[in-house]
């Protein structure tokens, strides 16, 4: 499974793609940043943020994207930033079809690290530690989109049987009530 981690930010924009399976040890194919101006027009800056996506698609082409779940903060500039460049994302993705899936940071520290609290450093030293790399990835978005890459390999195939599961008993109930 390839999955392509997206940790959104109007600024810096976190991207990594990793591939494996869980249980099995995993690998980096690339990581990165898409950065735009602070001064930019919103517009531009969007427009900055689907091109830079588009390119990490181009090249990678996952087969799952992963975006970090937009949570309340008490900055509400950052959460629409945050939101914008999530949408952009999901956008991305969902005009290849490729299938999204959104992880809370909570939900991503604790399937790196164990701990839902982890801080930043915490989180770059596991996934240096998880892909074997001789340093943890810089600016710390880059290392959150790997975060998030291995967070969807580890977790899809649970979420995956619980969906195929919920999926199977609305079938049957809905034949219950045809019956």
């Amino acid at each position: 499974m390839r999955v392509l981690g997206v940790d959104p930010g109007l600024t810096r924009c976190g991207v990594g793609v990793v591939e494996g399976v869980a249980g099995r040890p995993l690998t980096m194919v690339g990581v990165g940043v898409v950065r735009t101006p602070p001064d930019a027009e919103l517009g531009h800056r969007l427009v900055a943020v689907e091109q830079g996506i588009e390119q990490w698609l181009d090249e990678h082409r996952p087969e799952f994207v992963a975006v970090e779940r937009v949570f309340s903060q008490h900055n509400v500039q950052t959460v629409m930033g945050t939101a914008q460049a999530s949408a952009v994302a999901m956008l991305c993705a969902a005009r290849r079809g490729i299938p999204v899936a959104l992880h809370t940071p909570s939900e991503v520290k604790a399937a790196v690290t164990g701990s839902g609290r982890a801080d930043k450093a915490q989180v770059g030293a596991m996934v240096t530690r998880l892909l074997r790399l001789s340093a943890p990835p810089k600016p710390a978005d880059a290392a959150d989109a790997l975060a998030l890459a291995i967070c969807h390999i580890w977790r899809a195939p649970a979420q995956n049987r619980l969906q195929q599961a919920v999926a199977l008993h609305a079938a049957n109930a809905t034949k219950g009530r045809t019956a």
